[in-house]
C-alpha cells in the first residue's frame, strides 16, 4: 500500500515539475512579448491573440483598426502614406465590441491617433466583452488569470520550445523557412508580414470581375439572400455605435481619430438592394446616424470612400463584392493623406445620398 502512494507521490511530483518546467520556459522565451520585447521575436496571425503582445512590446503613436478589410495593410505603408509611427490591429471579422476593447488598450499605451475603418457589420448584437469566447481579455488587461492561462498553456509551451530551437544559429535559418509548414503559429519574421499579402502576390489572379461577379451570384442566391441580413437591427447597431465608438472616442478627448467607411465594391449594396431590401434600408439608415453623430465630435475626422465610382465600379478590383485588392490599400492610404473625401460636417450625409443614388440606377453586368 505504501509502495502505491510512493509511486503515486512520484508522479504528482514529476508532473509539477515539468509543468513549472513548461511555465518557466515559456516566461523565459515570452513568444507574445508580454513581459518584455526581444529582437528574436516571432509573430503570429492569431490576430486576436497576438495584439495583446504587440500592445506590450511595440512602439507606436498611432495604430490602425478594422476588420478583414484592413487587415492586409502593412505598417510600413502606412508610415510612409501617413507619416506616422503605427501599429496595425486590424482582425478579420471583428466587431465594435472587440475592437473598442482593443483599442483602449492601445491609447492606454500611448497611442494618440487612431485610424479605424468602419463598416456596418461591426455594430451588429454580440456578446458582452466580459462573456466574449474569442478574445482573452485578461491577458490584455495582465491578470492573474490572463497570465497563468499564457505560462500554463500547452500549445505556449511548445512554441516556446520551437523559439528556443530557432535561436541555436545553425537551426534558425532552416527554422524560420520551415516555420509556415509547421503545427506552430509564431511563424513571422517581420511584424510587418502579420496578415499582410506575400509582396509577389498575384493581385489579377486573386481580385477581378470574375470572381466578384461569382460571389454576387452567390449571395443573391435565394437560398442564401437571407444571411444578408443576419445580425441586423437597427436600434441594436445603433446601441453598439454609441457604447462602443462614440463612447471610446469622447473618453479619448485628446486622441485623434480618423475613421472611414471602406470602398465595398457597387455590388454589396446592390445585392441588397435586388435580395434583402430591409437589410439596405438599416445600413443606410444607419450609417446616416453615423455620419451625423461622428461629424459632431471635435476629435474625429469621418472620411466615405463608397461612392467613389471609378473604384467601387471596377470589379476588377476585388475578390468578392466587399473586400478590395492591395491596389485600392494603397489609394486608401492616400485618401487619408489628402483628406479628399472627409464627409463635409455641414453636410454630414451628402456622400451618402450619392451612393444611394448610385446603388439605385446600377445595373449588373451579364456573364
Amino acid at each position: 500500500m505504501r509502495g502505491s502512494f510512493t509511486h503515486l507521490g512520484r508522479l504528482l511530483l514529476g508532473s509539477f515539475v515539468c509543468v513549472l518546467g513548461a511555465a518557466l520556459l515559456t516566461y523565459a522565451v515570452d513568444p507574445l512579448q508580454l513581459f518584455r520585447a526581444s529582437r528574436l521575436a516571432f509573430y503570429s496571425d492569431d490576430t486576436r491573440m497576438q495584439n495583446a503582445g504587440l500592445i506590450r512590446s511595440q512602439s507606436f503613436d498611432t495604430v490602425f483598426m478594422g476588420t478583414s478589410l484592413a487587415i492586409h495593410f502593412r505598417q510600413s505603408e502606412i508610415d510612409r502614406a501617413l507619416g506616422v509611427h503605427s501599429l496595425k490591429l486590424a482582425m478579420t471579422g471583428s466587431n465594435s465590441r472587440q475592437q473598442a476593447f482593443v483599442l483602449e488598450q492601445a491609447i492606454a499605451r500611448g497611442a494618440r491617433r487612431v485610424i479605424w475603418e468602419v463598416d456596418d457589420f461591426i455594430f451588429v448584437d454580440a456578446a458582452d466583452i466580459e462573456a466574449d469566447p474569442y478574445l482573452p481579455v485578461d491577458l490584455y488587461r495582465g491578470t492573474a488569470k490572463g497570465i497563468a492561462s499564457y505560462l500554463f498553456s500547452a500549445a505556449m509551451a511548445k512554441e516556446s520550445l520551437f523559439a528556443l530551437l530557432r535561436s541555436i544559429p545553425p537551426l534558425r535559418a532552416p527554422l524560420t523557412r520551415a516555420a509556415p509548414y509547421l503545427p506552430v503559429k509564431f511563424a513571422l519574421a517581420d511584424v510587418d508580414d502579420i496578415y499582410a499579402l506575400p509582396r509577389d502576390f498575384d493581385v489579377a489572379r486573386d481580385y477581378n470581375a470574375k470572381k466578384t461577379l461569382a460571389a454576387f451570384a452567390y449571395i443573391t442566391n435565394p437560398v442564401r439572400s437571407r444571411f444578408l441580413g443576419e445580425g441586423y437591427g437597427f436600434d441594436a447597431m445603433v446601441g453598439h455605435f454609441e457604447q462602443d465608438a462614440v463612447g471610446l472616442i469622447t473618453r479619448h478627448p485628446d486622441v485623434a481619430f480618423d475613421i472611414y467607411f471602406p470602398p465595398y465594391s457597387i455590388l454589396q449594396f446592390v445585392a441588397m438592394r435586388d435580395a434583402s431590401p430591409e437589410t439596405l434600408k438599416i445600413v443606410t439608415d444607419l450609417t446616416a446616424v453615423i455620419a451625423q453623430r461622428l461629424t459632431q465630435l471635435a476629435n474625429v475626422r469621418l472620411h466615405d470612400f463608397r461612392g467613389i465610382k471609378q473604384v467601387t465600379h471596377d470589379l476588377n478590383n476585388y475578390g468578392d463584392v466587399i473586400h478590395h485588392s492591395p491596389v485600392v490599400d494603397a489609394m486608401v492610404l492616400r485618401w487619408l493623406a489628402s483628406g479628399e473625401y472627409r464627409v463635409d460636417t455641414k453636410a454630414p450625409t451628402a456622400s451618402l445620398d450619392e451612393l444611394k443614388k448610385q446603388v439605385e440606377a446600377y445595373r449588373v453586368p451579364q456573364p
